[in-house]
């Protein structure tokens, strides 16, 4: 029975555009209160519990936003290159593409935020990790 419900769940869920699921993550995280990615690598648990003594050490950012600040002259080609390192819909990145200065993601990791940056800025966009 709980297989069955799990089944029809995840064919609602395949039926979701991206913004759509999008915006059921977004409220999953503000019912249950996640604040902080779940998955935790192995190697960074040892190193945060050798840390508390620390409290008063600044913390490390490790949630970065990508804005991209100006499209340059190849607009289809950024349009294509957002697309792919975002899953959105072309109506989407179309609005993002528009309205510059726009956030492309939020709360991604520094890799994450870098590997979109160089590809968007390898097509002649202009993008900041913020």
């Amino acid at each position: 029975m709980a297989d069955d419900k799990i089944q029809k769940m995840m064919e609602t869920i395949e039926g979701l555009t991206v913004t759509e699921l999008a915006e059921l993550v977004r409220q999953l995280k503000e019912k249950f209160e996640i604040a902080a990615p779940a998955f935790v690598a192995a190697g960074a648990v040892p190193a945060a519990a050798g840390a508390a003594p620390a409290a008063g050490a600044a913390e490390e950012k490790t949630e970065f936003t990508v804005v991209m600040t100006s499209v340059g002259e190849k607009k289809i080609q950024v349009l294509k290159e957002l697309r792919a390192v975002t899953q959105l819909g072309l109506k989407e990145a179309k609005e993002i593409i528009d309205k510059v200065p726009s956030t492309v993601k939020e709360n991604v990791s520094k890799e994450e935020a870098d590997r979109i940056k160089a590809k968007l800025e390898e097509v002649g966009a202009k993008v900041e990790v913020k």
